[in-house]
């Protein structure tokens, strides 16, 4: 008995078939947005040190 396959899982595969580096692409978009990259202290210190307070009300025009 033949297993049943969705039209989705069939464009899949057929997309996968035509695409071989499609995976490879994949996973360097994981790796861009997931894989953590380590932090530069100093530059993050200076970063937070460099920014300027924004008032209690954001809207308010006059000081």
């Amino acid at each position: 008995m033949a297993q049943y396959l969705s039209e989705f899982t069939e464009f899949i595969n057929q997309l996968k078939q035509s695409r071989p580096v499609l995976k490879a692409q994949q996973q360097q978009g994981y790796a861009l947005l997931w894989t953590n990259t380590p932090i530069d202290l100093d530059a993050r210190s200076r970063l937070d040190k460099s920014r300027v307070k924004q008032q209690a009300y954001v809207y308010q025009t006059h000081a």
